[in-house]
């Protein structure tokens, strides 16, 4: 798939930055997509394959906007990495205020079924048909952090949408997958290296890892041949306290 035409979402910052940058090291022409220009511009370098197009992923007309400006430039479509996101409210349930519910939810759900909507139609009808759709599900698809429902809620969620994007492109030569990632060291993750809240309530730092790893691994699952899916991938610090978390 090398060569071919990528969207990544949330391109300005962590790992889309670091996904947006392997991909045109790896030969794909990338679309940068986020809520502000200059961390975008900053991304792309001056890359002649990038191309920088501020978006809203809660906004229909905004990821319309951003697949239009894609099929402008190259005519197809042949990979989404959905990664846009927040961490959204943090507290018990009944902490947490409706309005930054709902934020979250249109962030991390509504955005990625946005993007994929757009991605499928583009894919389904252009020629050769298919492409590949990646989410970024993140390790709280698997399991909660403590006091971050709405974060794990739309993650698990997630994960019904990459099972029923891999169901219903198969008709269509449209692969989906969902890699998981867990303290990939980033701007927004920094703060796990020095103290994170553990499932008993302590405070503890978390092994990390370099994002570099997940740009690897997000490659590897796009230059498959459409005939062949990686499903779930899980990348973790190797001890990290996932497992048994709890």
């Amino acid at each position: 798939m090398t060569g071919g035409v990528a969207v990544v979402t949330g391109a300005g910052s962590g790992i889309g930055r670091a996904v947006a940058r392997a991909l045109l090291g790896a030969g794909y022409r990338v679309a940068l997509s986020g809520r502000r220009a200059a961390p975008l511009e900053e991304t792309a370098q001056g890359h002649p394959d990038a191309l920088v197009v501020p978006t809203d992923v809660t906004d229909p007309q905004s990821v319309a906007e951003l697949f239009r400006a894609v099929k402008v430039r190259w005519g197809r479509v042949d990979l989404l990495f959905n990664n846009a996101g927040t961490f959204g409210p943090v507290g018990t349930v009944d902490e947490i205020d409706v309005a930054e519910w709902q934020a979250a939810v249109a962030t991390n759900l509504t955005g990625s079924f946005l993007c994929a909507r757009e991605a499928f139609a583009a894919m389904r009808a252009q020629d050769p048909q298919g492409g590949r759709i990646i989410n970024n599900g993140s390790i709280s698809a698997q399991a909660p952090r403590p006091l971050s429902a709405a974060y794990t809620a739309t993650k698990h969620a997630i994960t019904g949408l990459t099972k029923s994007l891999s169901l219903d492109g198969r008709p269509f030569g449209i692969a989906c997958g969902q890699i998981d990632i867990g303290n990939a060291l980033t701007e927004m993750t920094s703060g796990i290296a020095t103290g994170a809240r553990q499932a008993d309530g302590s405070i503890r730092a978390e092994p990390t890892f370099d994002v570099k790893h997940v740009a690897d691994a997000v490659l590897y699952m796009a230059g498959l041949p459409l005939e062949a899916n990686v499903q779930f991938m899980t990348v973790m610090a190797t001890t990290m306290p996932l497992i048994g978390r709890g």
